[in-house]
């Protein structure tokens, strides 16, 4: 348990460090736009990749290009041409492409090799390597349109991306891929990330974007998301903007492809991509197929969690205090809410079979996430698992909670009404009420 005396920094140090075990080893895709070098924001966000680099994520890095192209081709006294969502790349689009993306890779590249006394940079000695790690095909002629060197993704050099993250060195991959004709085709950026995350089988996938992530109708921020919810949004939202629109339909195929977490991050945000990796909620939205929140039995290796839940209401006296020992040898009894691998609320049901009912007992949410509901959430997987259990009464004791209890659906009642084992081990210095509720 970390006292509340303990300085912020070192309390949020603590709690990365299940993250930074987690990372070790595992493979991030992070893709970020042309806007974040032209616009001065790239500085500190390659001082949040050496970071991540010493931790030992492998990091494959995928940038974007627009302004950088679009700068290009209006140097040469063109417009750029977009039909159906796809850049028209003719030949002269495709040598703004070749100036823009070569400028922008070799100031990625300087900006990873900093390393200045005194700033976050110092000591990373980043190797950074590029190459042809991408094939491509032409999209050819669509509804008429001739696309001419817009191309996508052919297949990626898995083998190739591989050997050089095992040696330590961040991969870049650029939005441009060759034939085996030896031509060269504009891609889009997110594309390039998804079949590179997809082929690498990549533990993350991460979008740096211009909005804070996805927003529901009334501008809150969705935090996690499912696949299949992402498509009912697409689906239902025409009002969504065409970044996030393109990014979740990105999520979406990536999820399908292996990948396990996608996330959309802020880019104007300084450190949201430390944020949204070494906190439990993070600052974005994240698409994932694998469960990040539910409710199970207790295992074991919750007693822990349970513990630190617990403490500080048991110091504050609203639960009664239960040692590591009996929670050993009651673990069998409790479920527990687990949201990104941290107990974040736990219920105890203890049956007494002989009298046909169960007590209620160490229901616990952790303050950051109490008033969503999840208390109630507990309360009805007990209520279902006694009924299972052919039990017809739930009775509660507590000093605080009355309110919430009445609320319910339970009613005050007397000492009398407790079964007489339980009866026997009531507390007078505590003078808990009692509360009970019929299952039938």
């Amino acid at each position: 348990m970390t006292d509340r005396s303990t300085p912020p920094f070192v309390r949020s140090f603590r709690d990365a460090a299940p993250y930074v075990h987690a990372f070790r080893g595992r493979t991030f895709v992070v893709v970020f736009g042309g806007e974040m070098v032209a616009e001065g924001q790239f500085t500190a966000l390659a001082h949040d990749l050496a970071l991540l680099n010493s931790l030992g994520v492998r990091l494959v890095l995928v940038h974007g290009a627009r302004p950088q192209i679009e700068d290009r081709i209006a140097a040469h006294g063109a417009a750029p041409r977009v039909e159906r969502g796809w850049r028209v790349t003719d030949a002269a689009a495709l040598g703004a492409v070749k100036e823009g993306v070569g400028r922008l890779r070799l100031e990625v590249e300087a900006a990873l090799s900093m390393g200045m006394a005194h700033t976050p940079m110092a000591g990373a000695a980043l190797r950074v390597v590029s190459g042809n790690f991408l094939r491509a095909r032409p999209v050819g002629v669509r509804d008429g349109v001739d696309y001419e060197y817009t191309g996508e993704v052919r297949s990626v050099d898995v083998e190739g991306i591989r050997r050089c993250l095992d040696a330590d060195e961040m991969v870049l991959l650029s939005p441009v891929g060759a034939s085996p004709t030896g031509e060269l085709f504009n891609l889009r950026a997110e594309e390039v990330a998804s079949a590179a995350a997809g082929a690498l089988r990549a533990d993350k996938l991460l979008f740096l974007v211009d909005a804070q992530g996805l927003e529901d109708i009334d501008g809150r921020l969705q935090g996690h998301l499912a696949p299949e919810e992402v498509t009912r949004v697409l689906e239902a939202r025409a009002d969504l903007p065409e970044e996030i629109a393109l990014h979740l339909h990105t999520a979406v195929d990536a999820c399908a492809a292996g990948v396990r977490r996608v996330h959309l991050v802020s880019r104007h945000r300084d450190g949201a991509l430390l944020q949204e990796l070494f906190t439990r909620d993070g600052v974005g939205t994240l698409v994932t197929a694998e469960r990040y929140e539910e409710t199970r039995p207790a295992g074991e290796d919750d007693i822990g969690g349970i513990l630190e839940l617990i403490e500080p209401l048991e110091a504050e006296g609203v639960l009664v205090r239960r040692g590591r020992e009996r929670l050993e040898t009651e673990i069998g009894d409790y479920l527990v809410m687990e949201r990104d691998g941290a107990v974040v609320a736990t219920a105890a049901l203890h049956p007494f079979p002989d009298q046909g009912v169960a007590e209620l007992a160490c229901l616990a949410v952790h303050s950051d996430y109490r008033g969503e509901g999840r208390g109630e959430a507990l309360l009805e997987e007990a209520e279902a698992s006694a009924r299972e259990r052919g039990l017809s009464g739930l009775f509660v004791l507590t000093t605080r909670a009355a309110h919430w209890f009445l609320e319910r659906g339970f009613t005050e009642v007397g000492l009398d009404a407790l079964p007489v084992e339980r009866r026997a081990l009531y507390n007078l210095d505590r003078r808990s009420k009692v509360f009970w509720k019929d299952l039938g």
